[in-house]
């Protein structure tokens, strides 16, 4: 029978009544009248107690007060009931509503993919901070969807095929299906006993990806965590552990302790150096030549240097696919390098450590039969391909590598992790039970616990991965990944026609594409080649960075956001001839849905603007 509304919603807290029988009620019990919804009287009273009472409640009859119960066990119940309430909204399965609410959600990103890409909305922190508007009482999922409902609305998800500006592409949907499980068990991967068989995922999960990576290594191990930062981090530390063992204990000791990185190398080395207590001051960056490769010959000076001032140089880390121009480190010849002059000073050796956040994705190619090409990729496709390989076998000369599974392998959050190529390189960092006593159960075979520097660990990773891997596949991957350098190889074409626009990276094999745009009139190419050989005065330099940024910024204000790609500008590409920081535009193809429509689009753009 429906529940008429009501004139007006009332709310009561009870504290004293003049009835004997009735204590003061304890004072987080708020009772209220319900408000209830007169065009749906299905939906649950909101922002109010199930345990409701009438304004005026009818007489009793002389007889009852004698039936009651004392005041204590009133109240109780009272109590009592109010949890089973909560315990029924928010911990039982309601399949129905759960699902509605869900599907709510989704029909906002399907309606997302009729607009343009999202630009910054407005950001109101003070607002924010001033109001973080915790209900007083229990309410029920649908408060907590409208309670983030205007965020999520809020916030991009990547799915335009406009977004070209950095290393970040839209979550796959099978990646979808893996979180979507892992939420639902809400796993800690810190030992077996706090996620039973999610553990086992993971170590699937972590050899799936070392044999990709290392190509069939034997004993690799690792764990996924929350971030490239902290994956490098652990290659930092088991550096460092192998050059003054037992600093996990006894501290750096006094000991000037030392490593070395590329000059395009992520921020993130300067973090994890600082975060180590050895300092950024004692993180040397090695030049890069025109490739965005470390130049190994400064590499071996480097080493000689430090060597003959007695430091330790605890771990080199090379890159594989920097953040802007997607260089590419030899890991074989910094291997052979670090090893030769190790042993010249009798040193240990440093571990050698691979960034590969972003380009750990070239491994999908490594074994690509390029003579029968049986996926058919064009011919003029192949010779870079073939280069591609060339370059993972290097991964094989790696002690530990970092990988982001949320890049370009299309995961979710977080989904980094980090590996190692032989399983007793964490010993270093391991604990002993009597450490851990809450986890006396814990085993070092199989429980990251007993190394991790996290405890709680989500299980997002390892579900997100195999989800992915399965679902989409190794040929899946490989045809989206040569998707993306055609684009990028096009796009580099293309820009190297028009004589006012000078492509910086134009021998990488990655889909991230650097250039220059100048007015027209202006010949890039060799106001290129005068700044490489050192040749601009200051001013000329000046004038021609400031226009590269003003023309950028330009396009930025007049362009058309539902079909002008979204590009983004860096102020450093990771190569400095001279010593000079090289500002370029930036475009990544990370997006599967870009097409060729869009690259014309930003050709027809430029010609419009310079």
């Amino acid at each position: 029978m429906p529940i008429p509304a009501p004139a007006r919603a009332v709310s009561l807290q009870i504290t004293r009544l003049s009835r004997p029988f009735f204590r003061p009620a304890p004072p987080n019990l708020r009772i209220s009248t319900a408000i209830y919804h007169p065009e749906d009287h299905s939906r649950p009273p909101h922002h109010a107690t199930r345990r409701t009472f009438p304004l005026r409640p009818p007489p009793c009859p002389p007889e009852f007060f004698g039936s009651l119960p004392p005041p204590c066990v009133l109240t109780r119940t009272v109590v009592k009931n109010e949890v089973q309430d909560i315990v029924r909204r928010f911990f039982e399965w309601d399949t129905k509503e759960i699902t509605a609410i869900f599907g709510e959600l989704l029909r906002g990103m399907q309606a997302e993919d009729g607009l343009p890409p999202g630009s910054l909305m407005s950001r109101n922190y003070e607002t924010a901070q001033a109001n973080p508007e915790i209900h007083t009482l229990p309410g029920n999922l649908k408060d907590a969807r409208d309670s983030i409902f205007p965020f999520f609305w809020g916030t991009d998800g990547w799915h335009s095929p406009l977004h070209l500006e950095n290393v970040k592409g839209p979550a796959n949907l099978a990646s979808l299906v893996g979180a979507l499980a892992c939420l639902l068990k809400n796993p800690n991967l810190c030992v077996d006993t706090y996620c039973l068989r999610s553990n086992e995922l993971e170590v699937k999960s972590i050899t799936a990806l070392a044999n990709l990576v290392f190509y069939n290594t034997h004993s690799p191990w690792g764990v996924f965590t929350m971030g490239g930062t902290i994956s490098n981090l652990y290659g930092g530390k088991l550096g460092v552990e192998k050059v003054a063992p037992g600093a996990m204990h006894t501290g750096l000791d006094g000991k000037r302790i030392t490593g070395i990185v590329s000059e395009a190398g992520h921020y993130s080395n300067a973090t994890l150096a600082g975060w180590l207590g050895i300092g950024t001051d004692n993180l040397v960056p090695i030049p890069t030549d025109d490739r965005f490769a470390m130049r190994i010959d400064l590499l071996e000076l480097e080493l000689e240097r430090l060597y003959q001032q007695g430091a330790l140089v605890a771990f080199v880390i090379g890159t594989f696919g920097t953040t802007d121009a997607y260089g590419i480190d030899d890991i074989t010849a910094i291997r052979h390098t670090i090893t030769k002059v190790a042993a010249k000073y009798h040193a240990t050796e440093p571990h050698l450590h691979v960034d590969a956040a972003v380009g750990w994705i070239s491994c999908f190619l490594t074994d690509y039969d390029t003579a029968a090409n049986p996926l058919g990729f064009p011919a003029d496709l192949l010779p870079v391909v073939r280069q591609t390989q060339d370059l993972t076998v290097g991964f094989r000369a790696a002690d530990s590598v970092t990988i982001d599974f949320h890049k370009m392998g299309w995961g979710h959050y977080p989904s980094s992790a980090f590996i190692v190529n032989q399983r007793d390189q964490l010993t270093r960092l391991r604990r002993e039970k009597s450490d851990v006593p809450y986890f006396s159960e814990a085993d070092f075979r199989h429980d990251p616990a007993l190394f991790t520097l996290e405890c709680s660990r989500p299980a997002i990773g390892p579900y997100t991965v195999m989800a992915s891997l399965n679902a989409i596949g190794l040929n899946g991957y490989r045809l989206l990944i040569a998707d993306a350098l055609e684009k990028a190889r096009d796009l580099k074409h293309r820009l190297a026609a028009l004589p006012y626009c000078k492509v910086l990276n134009p021998d990488t094999v990655g889909p991230a594409v650097l250039w220059w745009v100048l007015p027209k009139g202006r010949d890039a190419g060799a106001i290129h080649s005068a700044l490489v050989d050192d040749r601009l005065p200051e001013a000329d330099i000046h004038r021609y960075f400031h226009e590269i940024e003003h023309l950028f910024h330009k396009r930025a204000d007049t362009m058309d956001p539902s079909c002008d790609a979204r590009l983004s500008y860096t102020t450093s590409i990771g190569h400095s001839p001279a010593g000079r920081r090289i500002p370029a535009w930036k475009a990544v193809f990370f997006n599967p849905k870009t097409d060729s429509a869009v690259i014309d689009r930003l050709i027809e753009s430029l010609e419009e603007l310079a």
